[in-house]
């Protein structure tokens, strides 16, 4: 079984990549599974709508995860109770609105749990994410609960993710890091099984700072005069990873990075 995981979709630039070609890729590669962090997918480059939602779902998306700029759109507080493919992270203190883990039938025989966590380092403040994840763990076991598990870590920094990772590591399937917006060159599997990339990066356009406008950026870091930050609209890569899976062993068979348009190296 084959799932494609797909890093933080930026502005009109990366929802539209995902709208024209993500189908098209999905056949070619033969996928039968798509996760992707939604969560700067609005034209402002923050936050996601229903309609945004919405048409991911229809271009093939199976689940969106999100993170720290889940709530900048406040309209997705009412839709994330009743969209169970939608996640926020389960760390958040709560009570917050929607899920950050579900679990998915892909058919009849094979189960796919979907976990959402978000890191604490330079973040904002949620639970400790080691101590929910030990919960977690006590609670839901590889191959008794789910015959796949997939975690989305949404952190700032790349120990944090490499830690969560290992921890994961025999437990999870895919354990992948988003929110950078910059993908990391060490995909691998781990000792234990798991898939594994510190950041697959964004879908967005890469001629920018992780998918903003540059000029602009640039304005802000010289502490000259700047506008509000806005996304850049040039054309998009898609960034992220596909991972063949195991359904016996819940672990990874193989796991290759996959970039597609734009102006990065295509591995495609």
């Amino acid at each position: 079984m084959k799932i494609m995981f797909l890093g933080d979709v930026v502005g009109i630039s990366g929802y539209s990549k995902i709208i024209k070609d993500l189908k098209l890729q999905i056949e070619k590669k033969k996928i039968d599974f798509v996760i992707v962090n939604g969560e700067n997918s609005d034209e402002s480059g923050v936050g996601l709508t229903e309609k945004i939602c919405k048409d991911f779902f229809n271009s093939g998306v199976n689940v969106v995860t999100s993170g720290n700029h889940v709530w900048d759109q406040k309209e997705i507080m009412n839709y994330i109770d009743k969209e169970n493919r939608l996640l926020r992270p389960y760390n958040l203190f709560e009570p917050s609105p929607g899920k950050g883990f579900e679990i998915y039938k892909y058919s009849k025989d094979i189960k796919i749990g979907v976990l959402n966590l978000m890191g604490n380092v330079f973040m904002k403040k949620c639970e400790n994410v080691f101590e929910v994840a030990k919960k977690f763990l006590k609670n839901y076991t590889l191959s008794e609960d789910y015959d796949l598990l997939i975690v989305d870590f949404h952190g700032e920094i790349t120990s944090e993710k490499n830690a969560i990772g290992h921890y994961f590591d025999g437990k999870a399937t895919l354990v992948v890091g988003t929110h950078t917006h910059i993908p990391t060159n060490d995909t691998r599997i781990l000792k234990n099984g798991t898939a594994y990339q510190t950041d697959v990066g964004m879908c967005g356009d890469y001629d920018s700072v992780i998918g903003m406008n540059k000029e602009n950026s640039i304005k802000k870091f010289l502490k000259e005069d700047s506008i509000k930050h806005f996304t850049a609209k040039g054309e998009a890569t898609l960034s992220g990873v596909i991972v063949d899976c195991d359904i016996k062993t819940g672990l990874a068979n193989n796991i290759e990075s996959y970039i597609f348009g734009g102006k990065l190296k295509n591995t495609v």
